[in-house]
């Protein structure tokens, strides 16, 4: 039989604000799930509610087979028997306790020999275990993360749930330290759960992506599976795919679905044909997949073959950010090298290239 985490909950809050929230996935093969979606859609109330620390007003959660919320039987097991490790948004270290009183924290039910091998070993495995006697003000950012962690798993949990475990952290530390705890979690072999906003953060932490929007969940799968085919427009919103333009359906041609762009200087885009489609359309263009050309540039094989005039350049680290107008306002992201050769600049004549599979049609009526 399979393992699995399954809840249907619901909360509402006093000022109105009504978390619903019905997800289910197995325990095992995709060890890493990332809870995704903007500030206030629900996460933390999701995660909240697998702890213990919340109760829902109303529904279920199991895990394994065992139910650890049920509202109509009355049923809310406490956190500790439902053996959780949390991991907060600043780590949360106890600032009196040393290293080693941190990660043995939650032992305390165990006899004092043990307690010391359980701390020894662990703090081994996360490669602190010469920092032990050290305080939290003591320690670097990413030795604080593995003392956290440590902490959280010391007590062998059946789940670990983070909640933002890098926003507290600037942005050089944060991509410093986002392969490192990936190989945590997959090191330590607990399914976990992992809350965040940042776009970047689930692609390099998640197996699965759950994403929430406006308190509901919307969709369920691979990371990469979400990112590239969002079910509708409202996830393709949030995982960032900048260019979802309003348009009705033209004709199919070769197997695939030409649509229209809404407005006076609409462009007609050729994609992915999603079957049966009543009335209007989004297409969807992630900014990665739109790739800019001179004008008399070679011969390509995309069909969306778009000639316009950049209006805009926004320069994000290693990455361009120009949008171009060809009859819609589309957002390309290419390399600082590419925008250098090509000397993109507002009012440089361009073409924009994109294939046809990177066109994602969504039926209006999801959204």
């Amino acid at each position: 039989m399979e393992r699995t985490l399954a809840f249907d909950v619901v909360r509402r809050f006093p000022r109105g604000s009504t978390i619903s929230a019905r997800a289910s996935w197995p325990l095992d093969g995709a060890p890493l799930t990332v809870l995704f979606g903007p500030s206030g859609s629900g996460k933390t109330t999701v995660l909240r509610a697998l702890a213990g620390l919340d109760r829902p007003d109303e529904g279920v959660i199991t895990f394994d087979g065992a139910v650890w919320f049920d509202g109509a039987r009355r049923v809310c097991t406490p956190p500790q028997s439902r053996r959780v490790g949390l991991l907060f948004q600043e780590y949360a270290l106890f600032p009196h306790l040393s290293v080693a009183g941190n990660i043995g924290y939650g032992l305390h039910g165990l006899p004092r020999s043990e307690r010391r091998g359980r701390v020894a070993e662990i703090a081994g495995r996360f490669g602190v275990g010469e920092l032990l006697r050290r305080r939290p003000s003591e320690l670097s950012s990413g030795q604080r993360q593995r003392v956290a962690l440590a902490r959280a798993l010391a007590p062998s949990p059946r789940l670990l749930l983070l909640d933002e475990p890098l926003s507290a952290l600037d942005a050089p530390a944060r991509e410093a330290l986002r392969g490192e705890l990936r190989r945590l979690l997959e090191q330590a072999g607990v399914p976990a759960i992992v809350v965040t906003h940042d776009r970047t953060e689930a692609l390099a932490l998640g197996d699965r992506l759950v994403v929430l929007v406006d308190g509901a969940i919307r969709q369920v799968g691979p990371v990469h599976e979400v990112f590239s085919a969002p079910v509708d427009v409202r996830v393709a919103q949030v995982v960032g795919t900048e260019n979802v333009f309003p348009s009705r359906p033209v004709r199919r041609e070769d197997g695939l679905l030409v649509v229209r762009t809404a407005g006076e200087r609409g462009v007609e885009l050729m994609g992915v044909d999603p079957g049966a489609v009543a009335g209007d359309v989004f297409a969807c263009v992630r900014a990665e997949e739109v790739v800019l050309e001179p004008v008399d540039g070679h011969a390509s094989s995309a069909r969306n073959r778009l000639p316009g005039t950049i209006v805009a350049r926004q320069d994000e680290g290693p990455l361009v950010r120009v949008t171009v107008d060809c009859g819609v306002h589309l957002v390309a992201l290419v390399t600082r090298a590419s925008a250098h050769s090509l000397e993109l600049a507002p009012g440089r004549a361009v073409l924009a290239l994109v294939k046809a599979q990177s066109v994602r049609i969504v039926p209006r009526g999801l959204a």
